[in-house]
């Protein structure tokens, strides 16, 4: 089932002198259920804008087409969740607490939203930390928290088979590199409960192993768009970095690697 499909998508915003500065240009690719997406960029590349334009928090010209995600706010928030890329909270909620938070949007009761704020848990390696305080945890596993939240709050489909649509900002920020892997590995998992997810990475690695699309991003532009393989590329990753680069093959995953030489 198709999620999402943008068209010609631009954002634009006025300047300080008040020409309009570009943010995003064109963008253009659509998503099924059940599919990962990476955008992908040096900084200042449009990434994180057009995560919010697609979350609605920036206007935007061209097509963005979500037919089957809902309009009311509430309604809305069951198929559609974000997780941006800094989550601010300084009360004094236990880890359990702040994911149970996802189930705001529900009315699914007391029993079965305790089931699913566990499962979240266990999915994120988080069950031997429910009982801590939030604001105790690493930064690494307050973004495991974080993740677990928005998980929580489109685990099930709330009408039948209707869509699911989850945006990540950056979902890798404060993790080492084992727990890195776990959580993309996770969101992969996630993924296969029939939720398209779109996410935006700096680690080029990372996103060429675990996402099946890659959206490659620069001032604005997209510069190539499609399987880690066809978009991962010398040519590619020189034009979007500055550098010269090397293009290995994982022998564990078989995914390109970007190595700067």
């Amino acid at each position: 089932m198709q999620v999402i499909e943008l068209k010609n998508l631009c954002v634009s915003i006025k300047s300080q002198s008040g020409a309009l500065k570009d943010l995003v240009s064109n963008a253009s690719f659509s998503l099924n259920s059940g599919e990962v997406l990476a955008i992908i960029g040096p900084n200042g590349a449009g990434k994180s804008s057009l995560l919010k334009a697609i979350d609605g928090q920036l206007t935007h010209s061209g097509t963005l087409s979500m037919p089957d995600i809902a309009q009311h706010p509430q309604a809305r928030a069951k198929q559609l969740a974000i997780l941006p890329q800094q989550s601010v909270l300084n009360f004094p909620f236990t880890v359990s607490e702040v994911v149970e938070l996802g189930r705001i949007p529900h009315a699914t009761g007391k029993q079965a939203d305790i089931e699913i704020v566990q499962e979240a848990l266990k999915l994120m390696d988080l069950t031997h930390l429910s009982h801590r305080i939030y604001t105790e945890l690493s930064g690494g596993e307050q973004q495991r928290t974080q993740l677990a939240r928005v998980f929580c709050q489109i685990w099930h489909a709330p009408e039948g088979d209707a869509p699911r649509l989850l945006l990540l900002d950056e979902p890798t920020t404060s993790l080492d590199l084992g727990h890195q892997h776990f959580l993309m590995q996770s969101i992969q998992a996630f993924a296969a409960r029939g939720v398209a997810v779109i996410m935006v990475l700096h680690n080029i690695n990372l996103a060429a192993r675990y996402a099946g699309r890659l959206l490659a991003m620069l001032d604005s532009q997209t510069i190539a768009y499609g399987t880690p393989d066809e978009v991962v590329n010398q040519s590619n990753m020189e034009q979007l970095f500055g550098l010269p680069v090397e293009i290995l093959r994982s022998a564990q995953s078989g995914s390109p690697v970007v190595v700067g030489v």
